[in-house]
Formats: C-alpha cells, structure tokens, sequence
C-alpha cells in the first residue's frame, strides 16, 4: 500500500503502482486528472474480462487514488524537510471528503489545511497508530469517510562492525534494498573510502565509543563481523541492551558459545543476549562472500518483517 506514480502533463512519469499490471490505465487517468484539477479513485476489479483488459492477469483488487500536485503543495516544502532529515511521518489524504493533505508526526504534531472537522483527532490518532506499526493503509472513520494513510518511518540503517570484505557486498545489497549503511572499524587501513566507494558512512572508531551516539533504535540493523573480542565484544554490549532492532554475529558455532560465556561474564543478562543473532543470517548453505552477504540480509528482512 502507498506505491506511487508520479506523471507530467507531457507524458512522462516515475515510479510504479503495481507490478506492471495496471499502468497504462492509470497514466491515461493521470492525463485526465492534470487537465481537470480534479481527483479520481481508481478501482480494477477481479472480473476476469476487466483484469485481462488493464493487464491484472492474475486477479485481484488494485485501488489507485489519482490527485493533482496541487494537493500537495501546501505541505510539499515540510515534507521534504522531515524527508531529508530522516524524521517519521504519516500523511493523511480522505478518499471521500476535502481536500488536502495532513503531515502526522509521531507525536500527533500536525501541519497541512485538511480538516475533518470533529474526526480530525481521530484521523490523527489513527495515523500515529499507523506510523508505529510501519504500515499504512485505509481508515473508516466514524462518519461513514474513509481516509488513507500513508507512512514514511525512518530510513532503515545497516551498522557493520567490522571493516571486512564480507562488508563490501553487503553493502551492495544493503543499498539496493534501500538501507542507509555504515562501516564502524578502528583500524584506518581497513576502513577507508578505496575499500569501501558505496557505504554511506565510514566512521574509524571504537566501537565502545561510537555506537552509543548512533541513535541505536528500531531503525538500526546491527551487524558484528571481525572475529576479533577487542572489537566484537564491546559492539554487542553497547548494541543488545539498546532498542536496535537486529544483532548479528558472524562466526561458528563455538565461536559463538565462547562469545556468549565472555558476554555473560562481563554482565550481559541471559535475557538480553538472546536477542543476538548468531550464526548470522538464515542458512542458505552459501560460502561465498557475496552468498553470506545474501544470508545475513535474507535474516534481517525477516526480523525486520516480524516474520518466522
């Protein structure tokens, strides 16, 4: 839900909708909303002609909400803040009611000129509940109106520990899964700009010393891989206790119980070492770099994605 088309008057347009299935009937619907100013909800039904018709091959119910850019504007300029600045938001729009849109912050802070009149709180509390859960969908609100919600949470980090060459594909796929990356490695001849051209971030630090001031909370993915205690060790007893969604380690079995009894030893309760993934990543059965890489990021979607 929230996937997006963005379409000029001349024809052109970015982004996507479906799979493929319905774009050339919602652009030619795009054409009509920019010459009318007026919006227009879209339904493709099951029906097996009408699905066959638009492209929706293998059935199913796709809803396309088309609005002029207009809508937008009155909000565009806070949007982009908050967007650049990697702060969560929900956005408000009613299917069947004003015009508008209504930017919710987590904390029910509002901007935008919909007003839903007595629902307008409701509205809100709804997105906020949205935002949180990370997913966005429709609302019926008590009047009959239904709204959607659309939410943007913060942009998902990858922290690597460890500036080894396991690193470099991961970030590779990181990236094309759309994560913020960052390498944390104290040693600079291992950490550095040649070695690693994609990750958005290089910091040459202990990590004792650099990851209680990253902001460790549900956006944070945390991988460990230097097979060192002097660098392994202090990462994970700054990042399990934090709100950091995953923690990963790299090593084998019995890397990883002698891992486990130091932890312990130096304080980790039983509690929260649990939460450590390690081995890390799903057992694909792969040797490789690229195909460790691959596993490591197969078990964060799936944490990520509340998934067994």
């Amino acid at each position: 839900m929230g996937a997006k088309i963005a379409a000029t008057g001349d024809g052109r347009f970015s982004g996507s909708v479906s799979a493929g299935c319905v774009e050339g009937a919602v652009l030619e619907q795009c054409a009509g909303v920019i010459q009318s100013g007026q919006p227009r909800l879209l339904t493709f039904g099951v029906a097996d002609e009408e699905a066959w018709g638009v492209g929706l091959a293998c059935g199913g119910t796709i809803r396309v909400y088309v609005e002029p850019f207009s809508a937008w504007e009155p909000v565009f300029a806070s949007l982009v803040e908050r967007l650049e600045a990697n702060k969560p938001l929900a956005i408000v729009t009613a299917l069947d009611g004003p015009a508008g849109k209504l930017l919710v912050a987590p904390d029910g802070q509002t901007v935008g000129p919909l007003d839903l009149g007595s629902h307008t709180a409701a509205a809100v509390s709804a997105a906020q509940e949205k935002l949180n859960s990370g997913r966005g969908g429709t609302v019926q609100l008590s009047d009959g109106r239904t709204v959607f919600v659309e939410v943007y949470p913060k942009v998902a980090r990858l922290i690597i520990v460890g500036a080894v060459h396991i690193a470099v594909p991961l970030i590779d796929l990181a990236r094309t899964l759309g994560y913020y990356t960052i390498i944390v490695d104290p040693r600079q001849a291992f950490a550095t700009r040649e070695r690693f051209p994609r990750a958005d971030e290089i910091v040459n630090g202990w990590p004792e010393d650099v990851l209680p001031g990253m902001e460790l909370d549900d956006s944070a993915h945390i991988v460990v891989l230097t097979h060192d205690p002097k660098i392994d060790d202090p990462a994970m007893q700054a990042s399990l206790p934090s709100a950091a969604r995953y923690v990963g380690a790299l090593g084998s079995r019995r890397t990883n119980q002698q891992r486990r009894e130091r932890l312990l030893a130096a304080g980790i309760s039983q509690e929260t070492l649990a939460r450590l993934h390690a081995p890390i990543g799903l057992p694909l059965g792969g040797r490789s770099p690229e195909e460790i890489a691959l596993s490591i990021l197969a078990e964060i979607v799936q944490v990520r994605n509340k998934k067994d």
